[in-house]
């Protein structure tokens, strides 16, 4: 088994490490010189130069794409004593940075968090922009996934205990439709739907965050009211996969051998539902909901501009429409390293429920 862990993990920096190769080299050809949108079109070139020279924009792309990985890397190396090197222990950029060992008069080996570089528009750290705003689109994913899995798994089962019933063809048919919508066109349809044609029934906002201002100036408080539209259009496609999984998983392990020796014992329907059958069905659907979660990340930035959900996606649709790639390179590679998380937790759990999964 610590193996198997370890292949998993050994697997996922790989993926980490080419997903962040592609996104630099990606970013780093389009066109834009991010000194002249720090300082404005009207900047002279030495200043220009400076900003390029702190930015390592003035070294060749090679040098460039090490220092990236330097700086995202938790142990890595740093220059102690010359403060115009690129790789000065700066305890600005480095603030949790610890000097594990020297190994020259110059250069020491450093325990840090990942630097993810400065916003090009407001200079602040890329790190503290995307925490802000990740703790929104983890409430906002969790909350959909939750409510995917609790209705799906109880639909799915449903359709399959009454298999070819009125139930059945509906809940597929309803399956389908919410695979086929588009996560933006929900969105605008149930803004207009709920939060602008019965907004005087349901109470809903077509736009609010996690935090809204009290109207007697008294400061933020937590409205979670604004939660509920994002939620349901952000767990529309998901909840479609789980009650056509669970059902045809169901389906398929309800016509087994074994089940069939466990009616054969006497034992009630209930017990060789839950017992039986539902643990090997649930482990394509623990497979899917791994993915799920991880692209709902990803997904929830259309979801999220459409309410104003001000979480990541909100930041990255800032972010591009002002050409801040750094925040953008950020945001890409949390979402990456999210998914990689998710899916090697997944791959654990998936060889513990299935023990033949571990032999590979």
């Amino acid at each position: 088994m610590i193996s198997f862990i370890l292949k998993r993990l050994l697997s996922g920096i790989l993926v980490l490490l080419g997903v962040l190769s592609v996104v630099f080299f990606l970013f780093n050809v389009l066109p834009g010189d991010p000194a002249r949108m720090m300082l404005g079109q009207r900047a002279d070139s030495a200043s220009v130069a400076a900003i390029n020279h702190d930015l390592g924009r003035d070294k060749p792309m090679i040098v460039q794409y090490f220092n990236y990985l330097n700086d995202l890397s938790p142990i890595s190396v740093h220059n102690s004593n010359n403060t115009a090197s690129f790789w000065y222990l700066d305890t600005n950029k480095y603030a949790s940075a610890k000097v594990l060992f020297p190994i020259s008069s110059s250069k020491v080996i450093v325990l840090k968090a990942p630097y993810l570089r400065r916003s090009y528009q407001n200079s602040r750290p890329v790190s503290e922009v995307l925490m802000e705003a990740f703790p929104k689109t983890a409430l906002l994913a969790i909350v959909a996934i939750s409510i995917a899995l609790f209705i799906g798994l109880i639909v799915g089962v449903l359709s399959a205990i009454y298999k070819d019933t009125w139930f059945d063809k509906s809940a597929m048919v309803l399956s389908v439709l919410g695979m086929s919508l588009p996560s933006f066109f929900a969105a605008i349809l149930f803004a207009w739907i709920f939060a602008f044609v019965l907004a005087p029934y349901t109470g809903l906002s077509m736009f609010g965050s996690l935090y809204s201002v009290d109207d007697f100036g008294r400061g933020e408080y937590i409205n979670l009211k604004n939660l509920i539209l994002p939620a349901i259009v952000l767990g529309i496609r998901p909840l479609a996969i789980v009650v056509e999984l669970t059902r045809s998983s169901l389906l398929e392990v309800m016509s087994q051998d074994y089940i069939r020796t466990a009616k054969a014992k006497g034992l009630s329907r209930f017990k060789v539902l839950t017992k039986h059958a539902m643990r090997n069905a649930l482990n394509p659907v623990v497979t899917a909901i791994s993915g799920w979660l991880a692209s709902l990340m990803a997904g929830a930035v259309f979801v999220e501009y459409v309410f104003d959900w001000k979480g990541v996606g909100v930041a990255i649709v800032n972010a591009l429409n002002k050409y801040d790639f750094p925040v953008v390179m950020g945001a890409v590679l949390m979402i990456s390293m999210i998914l990689v998380i998710i899916n090697i937790f997944v791959d654990i759990l998936y060889a513990f429920l299935d023990p033949r999964i571990r032999l590979y």
